[in-house]
């Protein structure tokens, strides 16, 4: 004898359905809810960062010796009026807490000064310049990550071979070198030439200046990159190399790989489907601090290659001392790399849930 259904019978879900449903939306709340915290937590960070760079970038270079209005009448007849004017002129005559309040709020709305030998503001002498350091040091960076990523995965999948060995003994050897001696002497070899190798390249600059237009002036930039590009790419690529590489050596005694293994996985599958993701959380913050150093620029490499760029313009502010301009190069520096590490850390749970939880 069966039991007729009622409308309430019809109308309820199969036992189970709500309460699963509800944990899976539970669940799903409470990852973004995780993922949220963590958000929060580092943008926190970051805006810390950044003051404690303002506060640094302020004091570390009133401790710089010599006089900025002396440096820059150096030579020319000056009177101590005409000194005091340019004191006044400059801010330089306020007590310290005044100038150190002055400069907090006018960086927070932007306003980096006024520099001092250029006589214009500092913001727009950053813009300036920057074009071509993101120039030279992009195309570094690319090439030294995409290099250092492929060497070390290579050298970690084989191990104590040759070519392990022999890739490990050259990054070590290239990241002991400095940057500012390899450079000098890529000029010496490759610029003013040795014995039966030639001058090939230039010695210095971004360009030649002979009025070339077009695709002549892309070559032509192009060619005076070489050297700058090459030096940065030895001494960067490194680094990640060695990082990839003891990352994803960490991983390789895994289980998953051996099951992995055992459902029957080319090793060149296992390799690229599953050690390498689960071994780049390390290397994607190398990733994003040398994405960082991309608006740093390089100073010793730009101020050896006269490269006109944001690095030779630091050199050339902290010669003075240029205040303003020295401390909006700092903030833009620090900045940068803050920014860098605060994405890298964003990008952490998406790439690993356990992160961030």
């Amino acid at each position: 004898m069966t039991t007729a259904s009622t409308p309430a019978d019809v109308a309820r879900p199969p036992e189970g359905t709500g309460t699963a449903g509800r944990a899976a939306d539970g669940a799903a709340q409470g990852t973004a809810g995780a993922y949220l915290r963590h958000a929060a937590g580092r943008l926190g960070g970051a805006a810390v960062s950044l003051l404690a760079v303002l506060v640094t970038s302020f004091f570390l270079f009133r401790i710089i010796p010599g006089d900025p209005v002396r440096a820059m009448t150096h030579g020319v007849p000056t009177s101590a009026e005409q000194l005091a004017t340019l004191r006044r002129q400059f801010g330089l005559d306020l007590p310290l807490w005044q100038q150190f309040t002055d400069y907090c709020a006018k960086a927070l709305t932007g306003d980096l000064g006024m520099s001092y030998q250029f006589r214009a503001p500092v913001g727009e002498l950053i813009v300036q310049k920057l074009p071509a350091t993101l120039l030279l040091t992009g195309v570094a960076v690319l090439l030294y990550s995409a290099l250092g990523l492929w060497l070390g995965t290579r050298s970690a999948w084989r191990h104590g071979s040759l070519g392990d060995r022999l890739n490990t003994g050259v990054a070590l050897t290239l990241w002991s070198v400095p940057s500012f001696w390899l450079g000098l002497l890529l000029i010496i070899v490759f610029s003013v030439g040795v014995g039966p190798v030639p001058g090939l390249f230039p010695t210095g600059g971004m360009e030649s200046g002979d009025g070339s237009t077009g695709f002549a002036y892309v070559l032509d930039v192009a060619h005076h990159m070489v050297l700058p590009v090459l030096t940065l790419v030895a001494v960067g690529y490194a680094q990640t190399l060695l990082v990839m590489r003891s990352s994803l050596l960490d991983e390789m005694g895994g289980d998953y790989l051996t099951t992995a293994r055992a459902k029957g996985l080319r090793d060149d599958a296992v390799r690229r489907r599953h050690a390498v993701p689960n071994a780049l959380l390390p290397t994607v913050t190398m990733v994003f601090i040398n994405l960082g150093h991309v608006a740093a620029g390089s100073i010793l490499v730009e101020t050896v290659y006269s490269w006109p760029g944001l690095g030779g313009l630091f050199y050339q502010a902290l010669s003075v001392p240029d205040l303003p301009l020295v401390q909006g190069l700092f903030v833009v520096f620090a900045g940068a790399m803050i920014v860098m590490n605060l994405l890298a850390d964003l990008l952490y749970p998406l790439l690993d849930p356990r992160v961030g939880r």
